[in-house]
């Protein structure tokens, strides 16, 4: 049976699952629009480097089993040594209270789930939910027919969180490969702020295919900082569709650091609603093997006075793959608009390749845009100076390669997270640094 017919043939049963009837008629029309059109294929301009047929043609559990054994160690493992922060553990898809350290204070924070259910919520939910995520798209329509499994934050008016949240969903105990649809929800109210870190991770060898949809809102003056560190196993596949839509005088930075994972499609949406906004996307992929990452992104400029900064950097060895397809639009009315967008890339194999499509629309006359993208290998005469001052190939290459990525890290503000992300550069690039 294809995904397509699973999809189809399990939904009846799912939406037996749930209380949140509210709901049922909206997912009953996501997955018939999903019907319609199915699966993206390489015939579709969007997905023409991102063959996810290996992911399509696979069996899935659609109603993982919820018992596990994660340890405290194997907890342990994956934190950034964050003493300080807060974190949210999910496993197989629930939230794992006696795993988690939650001492939010002055703001609403419930499961996903949960907030389906709390009737004190609906109308939080039809004032926001799927309200800026698209409604065309296979994925963001078949995540609407299955949502259950994240989180959903609301930050009121002038809150600040002090302590950076780290949200983990993990996998274990699943003897069939498991699809996950998780959906986030993010509100920030005026002069808010809050930092938000998301890592996934399977513990099994069975595959698991994660469908993540995140909405997020900055209102005025607010700060909403939300960092994806992607380090999965070889057995997990991931499409992740986060928005972001932003108000006057916000800031919203989305950061993503892509190390493991068999194949990992990212698509990231701004949209501006409001004048002086920064929106900040910095990515680094460093993969392998016969890895594939995909990084869409799109920023809408619909107002003016607006900066967005787009700083992808990219690192690929073996048979690798990766895509880079960033956007912006520049609406007429959004004059002064100022919009950076940059993708360089390092092949360290021939068989590693590399499509790069960054865009501009702009359909306003007083405007500061750029946009550029590299393709290339290491500096002979950088990669010659190191050697000829005792340093090895290997080591001198590893250097050369951090320094390529490191801009990209620029203005993490959370040391932890930084430092972790240096240890990881440092792992995938087979060096010992001091840091």
């Amino acid at each position: 049976m294809s995904l397509n017919e699973q999809i189809l043939h399990n939904h009846t049963e799912f939406l037996g699952t749930l209380r949140h009837r509210f709901l049922d008629e909206t997912r009953i029309e996501a997955l018939r629009k999903f019907a319609i059109k199915g699966f993206p294929t390489k015939k579709d301009e969007e997905y023409k480097y991102t063959n996810i047929k290996e992911i399509t043609e696979k069996d899935y559990n659609f109603f993982p089993k919820e018992s596990h054994n994660i340890t405290k160690e194997q907890l342990d493992e994956l934190h950034l040594g964050e003493e300080n922060f807060d974190w949210i553990v999910f496993v197989n898809g629930q939230l794992r209270k006696e795993l988690s350290n939650i001492s939010i204070e002055n703001a609403e924070f419930l499961s996903f789930n949960y907030a389906l259910n709390d009737e004190n919520h609906k109308d939080v939910f039809d004032k926001y939910f799927n309200t800026i995520a698209a409604k065309d798209l296979a994925f963001t329509n078949l995540n609407q027919a299955y949502c259950k499994y994240g989180f959903f934050l609301k930050v009121p008016k002038n809150v600040i969180i002090e302590k950076p949240i780290h949200v983990f969903y993990l996998s274990q105990n699943q003897e069939e490969n498991t699809f996950y649809n998780t959906r986030n929800l993010l509100i920030v109210e005026e002069g808010a702020k809050v930092e938000i870190i998301e890592s996934h991770h399977n513990f099994d060898e069975s595959f698991v295919f994660t469908n993540s949809v995140t909405e997020i809102f900055t209102y005025q003056n607010a700060k909403a900082d939300w960092h994806k560190i992607q380090n999965d196993s070889d057995t997990s596949y991931l499409v992740d569709h986060t928005f972001a839509k932003q108000e006057r005088d916000s800031l919203t930075t989305v950061n993503t650091f892509t190390f493991g994972g068999k194949i990992i499609r990212n698509n990231l949406d701004f949209i501006h609603n409001g004048e002086n906004i920064n929106s900040f996307m910095n990515g680094i992929t460093i993969i392998g093997k016969d890895q594939l990452v995909d990084h869409h992104t799109a920023v809408h400029h619909n107002t003016p006075n607006c900066q967005s900064y787009q700083n992808y950097k990219g690192i690929f060895k073996d048979k690798s793959h990766g895509v880079f397809n960033g956007k912006v639009f520049v609406n007429k009315i959004a004059q002064k608009t100022n919009a950076y967008q940059q993708n360089n890339n390092v092949l360290l194999s021939e068989g590693a390749t590399i499509d790069t499509k960054p865009q501009l629309e702009i359909f306003a006359d007083d405007v500061k845009c750029s946009h550029g993208c590299t393709v290339g290998q290491l500096n002979k005469d950088a990669l010659f100076y190191l050697r000829a001052r005792g340093i090895s190939k290997k080591e001198a290459q590893a250097l050369l390669l951090y320094a390529f990525a490191n801009d990209a890290m620029q203005n993490i503000d959370i040391e932890p997270l930084k430092v972790k992300i240096e240890q990881l550069l440092a792992e995938k690039l087979e060096v010992t640094m001091e840091f």
